[in-house]
């Protein structure tokens, strides 16, 4: 079987080639094997970075400037453009997403004891920031549809130590926050947003990261805009603002001291150092003013994976990736579960034979070491979450993504059939 070149560049060229040049020192990756006499298929990686138009003068800028510590004039720049996106109230730049979630956890006050509900499949920072103030992570299953949390679920974990419940918008798709946000309300729980995939993505019109007293954002070299490192909080409660303000800041009040508010810092609160330079931010802010550009691209690889790949899915057992009506994603990443480990394996090893670098996900972190010793697993247990952590399989997908390369992605997986 062999992809469709004449259905590709109808929907490929103004995503693909107007995601803010430049692309990067070697340009679009345009892989095609026959050029300049090669053998063998280009290699396409699972990722690589895009580099914006302005991203190297800002970096420039940002060093020449004399002054490259945090909170500077690219600092307050790309703050804006986050609040603008989300429709935070208030938007703090960090150097992870990982220390905005343990930002999260100091805010809450969290206490050795307290239980923070939380999805088992995802990314190990998220149970890392609560475990790390003696709280316990409680691990509920996912959605057999989307891999969100499954809502229906996370009552049943509820308990009088409950202080709050952190959601994860798997692939940038929206959870179901109309159910989980009453949920919270109901139990007087704190609701969290892990929202390092859905940065550009919604939920029945409403910005992801603007549901929760908090929501995290990531700016990993992964994501769809990227510093290298970095992350934000993201604050829709303005009672928390003052607070975050110190923790970032060692625990101390420089901020208020450089807005002349106070005639000297001091240690007020506890803290760490969770500022990033302003050259990250440089970097970040080009990023954010090429979003619209970079999502153009990345939809466009996204839409043409869903599109091409659905009668191979089909014929092979093979699951794509499930949107539900009301939800918005960012294309962020594109899954397929296999019908199980060894098609899953067998799948990997298949495209990486044909120059095509695919990887699997999140482990289920209810069985990890770490989650047997640290958290708990709600009633029921995680089956969901065990099995598509075995089933699931990410295809490349970055805004540079060019078409020969992506099509050739795409015939690499056709050429696949899973062994009944």
């Amino acid at each position: 079987m062999t992809a469709h070149p004449e259905t590709l560049p109808a929907a490929l060229p103004e995503g693909l080639r107007k995601a803010g040049a430049p692309r990067g020192p070697a340009g679009v990756l345009d892989a095609d094997p026959t050029r300049a006499g090669a053998t063998a298929p280009a290699r396409i990686p699972f990722n690589r970075t895009h580099v914006s138009a302005n991203e190297l003068d800002y970096l420039t800028e940002a060093v020449r400037r004399g002054s490259t510590s945090g909170d500077g004039p690219f600092t307050a720049r790309a703050v804006g453009l986050l609040r603008e996106m989300t429709g935070a109230r208030q938007a703090l730049l960090t150097t992870s997403c990982t220390h905005a979630l343990e930002m999260s956890a100091i805010l809450l006050d969290l206490r050795p004891g307290d239980e923070v509900i939380m999805p088992s499949f995802t990314f190990v920072s998220t149970a890392n920031a609560y475990a790390l103030r003696g709280a316990i992570p409680v691990f509920v299953d996912c959605r057999p549809d989307t891999l969100n949390v499954d809502e229906r679920l996370i009552e049943g974990a509820v308990t009088g130590r409950t202080r709050a419940v952190v959601v994860v918008h798997y692939a940038g798709v929206g959870c179901e926050m109309s159910a989980i946000g009453e949920l919270a309300k109901r139990h007087d729980l704190a609701l969290v947003e892990d929202n390092a995939h859905g940065l550009g993505g919604s939920y029945q019109g409403r910005p992801l990261g603007s549901f929760g007293r908090m929501a995290t954002q990531s700016f990993h070299e992964t994501k769809n805009v990227q510093c290298g490192e970095g992350g934000a909080l993201l604050l829709n409660d303005p009672e928390l603002a003052e607070r975050a303000e110190i923790i970032r800041e060692k625990g101390t009040d420089r901020s208020r001291f450089f807005r002349g508010q106070v005639d000297k810092y001091r240690w007020v609160d506890i803290g760490s150092s969770y500022l990033p330079s302003d050259v990250l931010a440089a970097q970040l802010t080009a990023q954010l003013e090429a979003f619209d550009g970079i999502q153009s691209a990345r939809q466009a690889v996204w839409h043409a994976y869903h599109r091409e790949l659905a009668g191979w899915a089909a014929d092979n057992g093979v699951r794509r990736p499930v949107v539900p009506e009301g939800c918005a994603h960012p294309a962020h990443l594109y899954y397929l579960l296999m019908p199980d480990l060894d098609s899953r394996q067998a799948f990997i090893a298949h495209l990486a034979a044909r120059g095509v670098q695919a990887a699997f996900h999140y482990q289920p972190l209810h069985a990890a070491p770490a989650g047997l010793r640290y958290g708990r697993t709600a009633p029921g247990g995680c089956p969901v979450t065990e099995e598509v952590a075995d089933r699931l399989v990410r295809l490349p997908l970055f805004a540079d993504l060019g078409e020969a390369a992506l099509a050739q992605v795409i015939d690499a997986v056709l050429t696949y059939e899973v062994s009944r």
